[in-house]
């Protein structure tokens, strides 16, 4: 029996590598042929970490590269989106541009030119940033009202698949944080970031008056991989919308404090503020915490404690 096919599209960000390093991990019957791919060039330590998987080199914008796709690979059975313009004041400066990598219009076009192309689950990454923030603990019914263009980019995409793809699991995130990647993300990773500020011993100011839900990679990564195992398995048409969020609803101040605390850094160098003393170019929401009941209920699955995260994390930056 032929093994199933996994594209990645995004792979060479932060959740593509993790979700990579993931997918070659399933070992026996379960694994899967897989590829993914990247925008500029694909970093050569992603490739020689996993030489069976196949690069591509797509442009979102046009769709330039998903024909070599069709015939290098094939129709994939499974599409995850990763692939996103996510830096807020990025997507308020050049809204075109988010707009044409953010709703995922070429890559759906693309599916549509399989014939079986209902085959295809569509496993797409959203994000909390789709709520107005005027309240805690978001449901999945609750209505989007986005405050900033990146929330509003991934309205739209969120409602272009529903209306033109019929098999689609929609993940809105929260932060995701995590341990850094096989190739190093050109980004900052919050937990990283905090430990490295906080040990130089110099007063930093942090927000007390935002709040979200920051999930573990991992759990990210496990819930894609739950519910491409759900698809292949039961075979069975999904049209779902799920938040995916850990357990807890932290504000930047207690995120740095939990830093603090595990790794004895003096949290007197933490210096409250309120968001709205800073100008970052772009309005933000308040408070995106998400209820996660949804996703335990639906997959079984019960996400890292913030805390329980933090620690795995700077214990894997000190053991390396």
């Amino acid at each position: 029996m032929s093994k199933k096919k996994v594209l990645v599209v995004g792979g060479t960000g932060y959740l593509g590598q993790h979700l990579l390093q993931g997918l070659s991990e399933i070992q026996g019957t379960t694994s899967y042929d897989v590829a993914f791919t990247y925008n500029s060039f694909p970093p050569q330590p992603l490739l020689d970490a996993f030489p069976s998987y196949l690069a591509f080199h797509v442009d979102l914008k046009t769709g330039l590269g998903f024909h070599s796709i069709s015939q290098q690979f094939g129709q994939p059975d499974v599409v995850v989106n990763c692939a996103a313009l996510s830096v807020p004041r990025a997507c308020e400066k050049d809204p075109d541009a988010a707009t044409s990598i953010n709703v995922p219009t070429s890559l759906v076009n693309w599916l549509s030119s399989f014939t079986q192309n209902e085959n295809t689950l569509l496993i797409h990454l959203s994000t909390d940033q789709v709520y107005e923030g005027v309240k805690s603990f978001y449901k999945e019914e609750d209505e989007a009202l986005p405050v900033n263009f990146y929330g509003k980019s991934k309205v739209a995409a969120e409602r272009f698949i529903s209306e033109k793809w019929g098999n689609f699991a929609v993940l809105r995130s929260s932060i995701i944080f995590g341990p850094q990647t096989v190739s190093p993300v050109p980004k900052s990773l919050p937990i990283q970031w905090i430990d490295g500020v906080l040990s130089k011993g110099d007063t930093v100011e942090f927000f007390y008056d935002e709040y979200r839900c920051p999930v573990y990679v991992n759990d990210v990564v496990t819930i894609i991989l739950t519910l491409i195992d759900k698809w292949l398995s039961e075979g069975k048409k999904m049209q779902l919308l799920l938040n995916v969020g850990g357990p807890d609803r932290v504000s930047r101040v207690q995120m740095a404090e939990a830093v603090a605390q595990i790794r004895g850094h003096d949290s007197s160098l933490i210096k409250p503020v309120s968001a709205s003393s800073v100008d970052r170019g772009v309005m933000s929401p308040a408070d995106i915490s998400m209820d996660i009941a949804k996703l335990v209920q639906t997959l079984k699955i019960s996400p890292t404690p913030f805390k329980e995260g933090v620690k795995l994390i700077l214990a894997s930056e000190a053991s390396s």
